[in-house]
C-alpha cells in the first residue's frame, strides 16, 4: 500500500505539507499552538467559573437571613 503524503485543510482546500513553504510551515504550528491556547483557556475559565458558582453558594448560606 502507498504511504499518504500528508496534508492540511485550510479554507476547504486541501494543500500538500511537502508543497508549503517554511513560512507557512511555521504558520500553521503557530495556529496549532494558539488552538491548543484557546483550549486550555476555555477550560481554565470552565473551572474557574464552577469555582466562583460553588463560592457564591457557600457565602449565601453564610448570609445573615435577615438582610438590610
Amino acid at each position: 500500500m502507498p504511504e499518504q503524503t500528508p496534508t492540511v485543510t485550510i479554507n476547504d482546500k486541501s494543500y500538500k505539507l511537502d508543497d508549503l513553504s517554511e513560512k507557512a510551515k511555521q504558520q500553521l504550528v503557530s495556529l496549532r499552538v494558539c488552538d491548543q491556547q484557546i483550549t486550555y483557556l476555555q477550560q481554565q475559565l470552565a473551572i474557574t467559573q464552577t469555582a466562583r458558582a460553588s463560592y457564591a453558594r457557600v457565602l449565601h448560606d453564610e448570609l445573615p437571613p435577615n438582610g438590610r
